[in-house]
């Protein structure tokens, strides 16, 4: 029985058709593997901008406060209305006075034969007499630190300082900030000649016999100095290289990855995480710092010392939190995904109910509404671009800083979707004016 021409022409197609899945199956294969090697690399890349971003806050906090004397000294200068700090330094000083008070002195002036009276009533009210003289040297410098005159002395001590804090980061002594063994300590010497000047002033005259003196405030206490001091010259000379990696890398795992929205949101997310962690380890290391201070050192100084060091670091943090949430959230508004269509649709939708309603009363946009129709992916970018900069370049962004960037870019996206009304296009347009529109 002879064959059915049809049948032979279907199975020939049959057999076309299959060879031709298969010559595009053996094509896509290497095409997988493709996709898998840079999502490989893309993931690599990403890790290391989240791993590098906690180094990089802390290189450039720390070499803000090298080379910006004015961000050291708005760093330090509120510990001087401290309650707690201008409690510590009036201990300190008053003991340093007390120390060099030239109190033998006044007993060279009586007569050999009063002496031994003399000795013997001194005997008695010796011990009052002594911690009378304290109490009011003690109540004269408080009376100072709690004025607005020590102030001005603790930003002067400061501004002295800053020269010689990078010695604390490469661990050179002298200047007015030391380093001796697990100490990190300010030389409280202008305060001292303050005091001494004051007690003169108030009916004290032996007060001048005091020599200068230079007593030391602590700073920081403990045996993780010498650890910290590596690091910190480390990541020094680092200086914002280190930032400006972690931004490469992420920026490199984005271009690299199939993906490129998802990739976004997960740098964003991962490099907000890596601050967190650092976020949650000043924390913790806050805890275990006080903890080992010796009980002399008055905690509650030592905690705000410590707070004030680390408050511009810990604002960075928080800005980075802020800045990672914000792109991640963009990434994902911009995305192809359902709940992301549907947040697009009632922002369109909301705006487009606005403008229909201001057109109703008599409002025309004439030419604005096409050309914003026309450009309005370019103008969008370019806001996105001009909020992208004003970050970038900002000299110390906080989250206020990020919330209030990314607002007005939000206002001015509404503004363009406000203004977008599709024109009729005309019959000569090309296909490429209308590709622009359509964008």
């Amino acid at each position: 029985m002879a064959a059915d021409p049809s049948d032979e022409r279907e199975l020939a197609e049959l057999r076309e058709r299959i060879a031709l899945l298969e010559e595009r199956e053996q094509r896509a294969a290497p095409r997988r593997e493709h996709h898998r090697v840079r999502s490989f690399f893309a993931v690599l890349l990403i890790v290391l901008a989240s791993v590098l971003t906690p180094l990089g806050v802390v290189a450039a906090w720390s070499k803000s406060q090298v080379t910006d004397t004015d961000r050291f000294v708005a760093t330090m200068a509120p510990l001087a209305s401290d309650p707690s700090v201008q409690n510590a330094v009036t201990n300190r000083v008053t003991g340093a006075v007390m120390e060099q008070l030239p109190i033998s002195q006044l007993l060279n002036d009586i007569a050999p034969a009063d002496r031994p009276l003399l000795d013997a009533a001194l005997g008695k009210v010796g011990p009052a007499l002594t911690s009378g003289l304290t109490g009011f040297v003690h109540d004269q410098v408080l009376r100072f630190v709690q004025s607005d005159a020590f102030a001005a002395v603790w930003t002067g001590v400061l501004r002295n300082a800053h020269a010689a804090f990078d010695k604390v980061l490469t661990g050179q002594g002298g200047g007015a900030v030391r380093v001796e063994g697990d100490t990190v300590s300010l030389d409280l010497g202008p305060v001292v000649a303050a005091v001494k000047e004051r007690l003169v002033a108030n009916g004290l005259g032996i007060a001048s016999k005091i020599p200068e003196v230079h007593t030391d405030y602590t700073l920081v206490q403990s045996d993780s100095v010498r650890k910290a001091q590596t690091g910190l010259r480390l990541l020094d000379l680092a200086g914002f290289w280190v930032p400006v990696l972690a931004l490469l890398c992420a920026v490199g795992g984005v271009a690299l990855a199939v993906r490129r929205r998802r990739a976004t949101v997960g740098a964003a997310l991962g490099m907000a995480a890596g601050a967190g962690v650092l976020g949650i380890g000043l924390t913790v290391f806050r805890a275990v710092y006080l903890d080992k201070l010796p009980a002399e050192v008055d905690q509650a100084a030592a905690m705000a010392v410590y707070d004030t060091l680390v408050r511009y670091l810990r604002a960075a943090i928080r800005m980075l939190l802020a800045l990672g949430v914000v792109i991640a959230l963009a990434a994902w508004l911009t995305g192809a995904g359902r709940r992301a269509g549907w947040v697009r649709h009632l922002w369109a939708s909301g705006l487009g109910a606005v403008r229909q309603a201001a057109e109703g009363i008599g409002m025309r946009l004439g030419p604005v509404g096409p050309f914003v129709h026309r450009w309005k992916g370019w103008l969008g970018w370019g806001a996105v671009a001009v909020a992208a900069v004003v970050v970038l370049t900002w000299s110390y962004p906080t989250v206020g800083v990020v919330l209030w960037t990314a607002l007005v870019l939000l206002l001015v996206l509404a503004v363009l979707e406000f203004l977008d009304t599709p024109a009729d296009r005309p019959r000569d347009e090309s296909p490429a004016d209308g590709k622009a529109a359509a964008a």
